[in-house]
């Protein structure tokens, strides 16, 4: 089913980007599993998708190493930039 609803998610700056290389494919990773999670929140998928995106552009390499906690903590208005493990 298609809508014709616009979303449009929170606003990060990123201060000290460490590496580019992925944060498409987290951003699209992201969102498959905002999808799939939150079933009927396409606002919530978008945001855990934005989310996902800015923490790889903390981490080095292709891969996004952060975990759906450490997301959904950014998504709440943590952005401390710290990752509590």
């Amino acid at each position: 089913m298609y809508s014709d609803k616009l979303y449009q998610s929170k606003r990060y700056d990123i201060t000290h980007i460490v590496d580019r290389v992925g944060g498409g494919d987290s951003f699209m990773g992201g969102l498959i599993y905002g999808l799939l999670t939150y079933t009927g929140d396409d606002q919530k998928a978008l945001d855990f998708a934005v989310a996902a995106s800015c923490l790889k552009h903390t981490i080095y390499g292709d891969f996004n190493l952060v975990t759906v906690p450490e997301v959904e903590t950014l998504m709440k208005g943590d952005g401390s930039g710290r990752v509590v493990r």
